[in-house]
């Protein structure tokens, strides 16, 4: 039911003496409590359901070798409530950890979720919690938390699910954080002339999920944590085949150990280019520069039968088995990796999108093996043979089972044809943050170097967009400095897809973004460097720094400098000729 100004009259009387007694969790993380906190007309067309609210109380929850947060073991109230849209029948729900009273901050944390999922299970939670925050997930409407975009699109083959698209696109995070500001306000009565914090943090499509706020609701946060994102939806996700058109193409399937071992060499050839040995490349551009594949042609490579499991949805997975396998770097396997490197063109040449940084992995070009014909043959991606399958072609299919007749051409095609269908709701690309910066937001951005899901230089366009569109009669270092003052870009060397890479584990990772954030907005402390520790192997729990782009790492007499140099810039900069229109 649809909560009463009487009942947040009675919310005002009764939860107030108890958070400001500093009253124990277990007496205010009551069902009545959260009910009377639950906020009237929050929202135009947003109807809570007071009857769906459950409470618990949860201590000594701890988390340990987390990537997006340090250790620590706290007390929470676990809520989840629900509620609709006016004149929908429909039901969204939330679930938002409270930290105790005495712990509480004035802080709200919205999170978002990765592939196709607009949550992350409650992982991202605990990174509220410890800082004094309360922190919330949504469902988007999909049914549960566990559900995804597209457990709920198509609705059937050929009819599209616009609703749970916009809600997966922008609106979904946006009511989370309207409501569990508001709620979080009633709940600790926060007195209305003090402040309520707002802040979001998420990686990959939860990256793209802080875009989207950040682009359409400039007043909503006050500092967005927005790692690896998956935006420009249209090619990233059809990027994801580039590998496999490439194989089809060639006619040969590299054995997995193959590209294995090319990107070991890489990662030898090119870790002392910034100056240190340490196993991680730290200037994959001056990679880009003085690395040619071809010098691994006739390498010995080895590698053990394996097995491993690709998530392609929550619960859902497929394992894979590999036999052991030796042989030597062939031409075409060389060949192939040059061209996945080089980034998808279309027959005429035309650039329609890039790749990953040379040090990623090739995780999109792994081939399967046949135990009956002993070959390597085709393993089309699941992510983007979903994406075609489901948000192009509008079927209710995992994947698309066959790439005959597909050309270069045709990946342009697609993701032109993904581009123009959702474009205002998933490509999330809009360089103009001017309502965002005036209203006092600040945005700290970051993206693996190594990343093998979407490339480094995604984050770095995007950048350069917004760059050049808020400042464009600033000169470059003036506009850099201007832009820095509140959105910064920092890229992690040796990192893979939002975490540490397993291949270099000396790389240093940002840890904790939220306390960097949190003293920025609420302190006004500006970094210039960011905060990172290395979280795995032999060298873990040392601390280092990362460099604020567009500048770069370079060590000398072992101390790391960070330093602008033109020729490694322009190895990250692309001209999108493949489109009339300009690709930001």
């Amino acid at each position: 039911m649809r909560v009463s100004r009487s009942t947040l009259a009675a919310a005002a009387a009764s939860t107030l003496p108890l958070v400001a007694q500093a009253a124990s969790l277990q007496s205010v993380c009551t069902t009545s409590n959260v009910k009377n906190a639950l906020p009237l007309d929050v929202a135009e067309g947003i109807e809570l359901d007071s009857s769906s609210v459950t409470t618990n109380v949860v201590t000594n929850y701890s988390v340990t070798d987390e990537n997006y947060f340090p250790d620590a073991t706290f007390d929470f109230c676990n809520v989840t409530l629900a509620y609709s849209h006016a004149g929908k029948d429909d039901r969204v729900l939330l679930e938002i950890w409270l930290p105790t009273p005495d712990n509480f901050q004035n802080r709200w944390l919205s999170t978002g979720g990765g592939g196709f999922a607009i949550n992350s299970q409650e992982s991202s939670l605990p990174g509220g919690v410890m800082y004094g925050a309360a922190a919330g997930q949504t469902d988007a409407g999909f049914g549960s938390f566990s559900n995804q975009l597209t457990s709920v699109t198509p609705i059937a083959n050929g009819t599209n699910n616009l609703d749970a698209i916009y809600m997966f696109g922008y609106q979904a995070i946006h009511e989370l954080g309207v409501i569990g500001k508001a709620f979080t306000r009633n709940f600790f009565s926060v007195a209305e002339k003090s402040k309520v914090y707002s802040y979001y943090q998420g990686c990959s499509e939860g990256g793209r999920d802080g875009w989207s706020q950040a682009q359409r609701f400039a007043e909503d946060l006050d500092g967005v944590i927005i790692g690896a994102p998956a935006i420009r939806y249209g090619q990233q996700q059809v990027n994801h085949l580039f590998p496999d058109v490439v194989e089809h193409t060639m006619g040969y399937y590299p054995p997995t150990c193959e590209l294995e071992k090319i990107v070991n060499l890489t990662i030898t050839a090119c870790d002392g280019l910034d100056g240190k040995k340490d196993g991680v490349v730290s200037r994959t551009d001056l990679c880009k520069l003085h690395f040619n594949v071809n010098s691994t042609i006739g390498k010995p490579y080895s590698c053990a039968a394996s097995s491993s499991t690709e998530m392609l949805r929550k619960r859902t997975s497929t394992t894979s088995t590999v036999p052991a396998q030796n042989g030597t770097i062939s031409a075409k396997g060389a060949a192939a990796a040059a061209k996945m490197l080089d980034g998808l063109k279309d027959s005429q040449g035309r650039r329609a999108y890039f790749w990953y940084q040379p040090s990623a992995g090739f995780d999109d070009a792994d081939a399967q093996y046949n135990y009956e014909t002993g070959k390597w043959e085709l393993s089309i991606t699941s992510l983007s043979g979903e994406w075609v399958a489901r948000f192009l072609n509008l079927e209710q299919a995992e994947n698309i089972y066959s790439l005959d007749d597909v050309t270069y051409d045709t990946l342009v095609q697609w993701m032109e044809l993904g581009w123009n269908r959702y474009g205002d709701v998933l490509q999330t690309t809009n360089p103009d943050l001017t309502p965002f910066q005036q209203a006092g937001g600040k945005i700290l951005h970051y993206h693996g170097e190594s990343d093998n899901s979407i490339p480094a230089a995604s984050s770095v366009h995007y950048h350069e967009s917004v760059r050049k569109i808020m400042y464009p009669d600033l000169s470059f270092e003036d506009s850099n400095k201007a832009l820095a003052d509140w959105y910064q870009l920092y890229l992690v060397p040796g990192a893979a897809h939002c975490s540490p890479s397993t291949s270099q584990p000396n790389g240093p990772f940002p840890q904790t973004n939220l306390a960097v954030m949190i003293d920025w907005v609420e302190k006004g402390n500006s970094p210039t460097t960011l905060n990172a520790t290395v979280l795995s192997g032999d060298h873990k729990g040392e601390k280092g720094e990362l460099c604020a782009w567009p500048q770069r790492p370079l060590w000398k007499n072992g101390e790391m400098d960070c330093v602008f140099d033109q020729e490694s810039f322009e190895t990250w900069q692309y001209e999108f000729d493949a489109y009339k229109l300009p690709l930001y």
